[in-house]
């Protein structure tokens, strides 16, 4: 006899209780960070807060659901099946790192290869943006939504971003285009509140390279729920893809065609 299939309320407490975990130690070590090293570059930074909060991110997890994979930044994926964790334990290092007040926790879950559950915690605003496959998208509970910006030149507020790697100079390009047009554009360094802002609408739309599945997991899934768009520069639905463009649907095709220039 097997037991019954968890709900997504259930398994979305447990990626909240994930998310705030791992908010606590960010508060805890803030502006105390002892150990700061370098990754793939100089840009690329890690601090010991990373590793334990995601720690504690798979701690939660595991301790709900001992069958469940995850996948972490830090840690990469241990387990396998139908039920995969995808977490990123500190988005937004470099900020983290300098004091920069705009990082948080990601908790996002696919079910058979579908996002499902996504919590995202900024602990410093304490906000807690989540949302369930079919659910909506909420903000410390209340209902969110895309903006109803209709064109970029209304103006949008538009932000991106940049890896770490000397490949983000091709972005440039298309920073250019927007500059051109007189759009607003803001870098703020944490790919998944780029994506709750897009969802609550104090952004219009997002777009970036070299994000990686624990980024956008949980965030796309909020936005998708809030009523927004989520592709690849070519319009495909694939969060995960070379370059993420996220909009509040309005601006998806206006936003595809000057990328694709």
């Amino acid at each position: 006899m097997t037991s019954a299939a968890p709900s997504l309320q259930a398994l979305l407490q447990v990626a909240v209780q994930a998310a705030q975990a791992a908010g606590a130690i960010h508060l805890k070590y803030l502006g105390k960070v002892a150990q700061v090293r370098a990754k793939s570059s100089f840009a690329d930074l890690v601090t010991e807060v990373d590793g334990e909060a995601e720690q504690a991110i798979r701690r939660v997890i595991l301790n709900a659901y001992p069958t469940h994979a995850v996948l972490g930044e830090e840690e990469g994926q241990s387990g396998e099946g139908d039920y995969r964790w995808i977490v990123d334990p500190l988005d937004g290092t470099v900020n983290y790192a300098h004091g920069y007040p705009v990082f948080c926790s990601s908790v996002g879950l696919e079910i058979g290869g579908v996002r499902s559950v996504g919590a995202i915690f900024d602990p410093t605003r304490s906000e807690l943006f989540t949302a369930t496959h079919g659910g909506g998208a909420f903000l410390n509970g209340q209902p969110i939504g895309v903006s109803r910006v209709p064109t970029l030149n209304t103006p949008a507020l538009v932000a991106t971003g940049f890896p770490y790697d000397t490949s983000g100079e091709r972005n440039l390009v298309h920073v250019a285009k927007i500059l051109r047009l007189g759009v607003p554009l803001r870098r703020p360094g944490a790919a998944a509140l780029d994506l709750c802002n897009v969802a609550c609408g104090r952004m219009d739309a997002y777009w970036e390279y070299g994000t990686h599945p624990w980024d956008v997991a949980a965030g796309s899934l909020i936005l998708e729920e809030a009523g927004g768009r989520v592709t690849d520069v070519r319009g495909q639905p694939d969060p995960y893809a070379e370059m993420i463009v996220a909009t509040n649907g309005q601006l998806h095709p206006e936003l595809l065609a000057l990328l694709q220039e």
